[in-house]
């Protein structure tokens, strides 16, 4: 393909070194995994993988790229409805359960000309503790304004639209793909700046997965979304092992 196997490389080195520690670290908030299933990949190396669980969300969080691997979320009617009376944080956040040396600095991002993209959406947080977390630079990215503001903006919206209707819980996983070796970085800290972006949704009422996918630039638009299986094929990582999914 016209990037897979470039894609393949970088995400599944993201994520490879990461499942071991894992199925382990996330131990405490499991509940953000479609079957308890933690994301696997097919290929090995130690990008610093981290653990962290939030009260609405999960993020595995590299030291090398200073930003999440990927963010896990399980969405329903209720979270939703309750997240649209919240009123937004906007007070960014170094996590402090990261080293210094493993994490993003607020400083990082200023004068960058990237915006702090939400990898778990402030507009997916149901009450006030959620929304603050959400904040964390561990759960940012660096994107490009237009793209977070208007493209991406409108895939989140999409997302939590369907999530009203569903019948049931839908798990979503987001996550940034790195492209070149190495990456273009921002800060002194070097956060890693992605080429692509994910966004998995599963509904386990319907079984049926589906991805949207689009580039880290301002004249990026959201195009169709792509299936599960080409996810899987572009990145080399299985995202919900062991979960049947409808044709």
């Amino acid at each position: 393909m016209y990037f897979a196997l470039r894609l393949v490389a970088s995400v599944a080195i993201c994520l490879s070194a990461a499942a071991a520690h894992a199925e382990t670290d996330f131990e405490s908030c499991p509940q953000f995994f479609a079957q308890g299933a933690i994301p696997q990949a097919r290929s090995t190396e130690n990008l610093k993988p981290r653990a962290l669980c939030f009260e609405a969300f999960a993020v595995l969080h590299s030291g090398t790229t200073k930003t999440p691997i990927y963010v896990a979320e399980r969405l329903n009617s209720a979270q939703v409805a309750a997240a649209q009376n919240e009123g937004r944080a906007h007070k960014f956040f170094a996590d402090a359960r990261l080293p210094r040396a493993e994490r993003a600095e607020l400083d990082d991002y200023e004068g960058s000309g990237y915006d702090r993209g939400h990898m778990a959406p402030a507009g997916d947080m149901p009450n006030a503790t959620a929304m603050a977390q959400s904040f964390s630079l561990a759960n940012v990215v660096p994107q490009t304004p237009k793209n977070n503001r208007k493209s991406w903006a409108g895939i989140e919206k999409a997302t939590r639209k369907y999530v009203r209707r569903a019948k049931g819980d839908v798990y979503v996983i987001t996550g940034p793909v790195f492209g070149s070796t190495p990456p273009a970085a921002i800060g002194p800290d070097q956060v890693w700046v992605p080429q692509y972006l994910f966004k998995l949704v599963y509904d386990t009422a319907t079984h049926r997965a589906w991805v949207h996918w689009i580039e880290n630039s301002d004249s990026a638009h959201p195009g169709l979304p792509i299936s599960y299986r080409e996810l899987v094929k572009r990145t080399g990582v299985e995202f919900l092992p062991g979960v049947a999914l409808a044709e």
